[in-house]
């Protein structure tokens, strides 16, 4: 036998050298790297993928926020539709009606300023006549001469306001206006 024991390697015989053989590998149809390469070249392509789809990712979620925050403001603002020549109603959920110049303002309210309110007057003693014949007396007021002295300005929760509405110029509380403007301008 041409071996000896415990090595792999083929005895030389008579004439020629012993000369270790080299142990062949199989070529690969990956442009000739062996298959330990084409491992590592895998594994950094997927880890390159990989970062690229992360990146992706979390471009898309930062242009989600900023389109979800445009959109928002798109949604909730109402300066477009606010006449800006005319005077509001702004209807609130506790029942109260305000007339001013209504603009919106960012986080959650909108501000009026220019600010009249309706108030009814009624009698305390009912007149000889019958009581259903009385009609309760109804002024506008001008915010602003209240015992508190508030300023000519409100900042009203989006939330506390059922609705709101241009009003005309020739309407009667609109009238009432330009007549209160026009006496206390003198």
């Amino acid at each position: 036998m041409d071996m000896q024991r415990g090595n792999d390697q083929p005895m030389a015989r008579p004439g020629q050298s012993a000369q270790p053989v080299q142990p062949k590998f199989e070529r690969a149809n990956n442009f000739g790297s062996t298959p330990a390469k084409q491992s590592k070249d895998s594994m950094m392509m997927w880890h390159k993928k990989k970062l690229i789809c992360i990146v992706i990712v979390i471009i898309a979620v930062i242009l989600l926020c900023f389109v979800c925050m445009w959109g928002r403001r798109m949604w909730f603002s109402n300066e477009g539709s606010i006449n800006g020549g005319e005077y509001q109603a702004v209807f609130l959920t506790n029942g109260q009606v305000y007339f001013g110049k209504l603009s919106n303002v960012d986080d959650g309210y909108a501000k009026l300023t220019n600010i009249y309110y309706l108030q009814v007057q009624q009698q305390v003693q009912p007149t000889t006549g019958s009581s259903n014949s009385q009609t309760p007396q109804v002024s506008l007021t001008k915010l602003g001469n209240e015992l508190h002295g508030p300023e000519d300005q409100m900042y009203i929760a989006h939330d506390q306001m059922l609705f709101w509405e241009n009003l005309k110029g020739n309407g009667k509380v609109a009238q009432a206006i330009a007549q209160y403007l026009k006496n206390n301008s003198k």
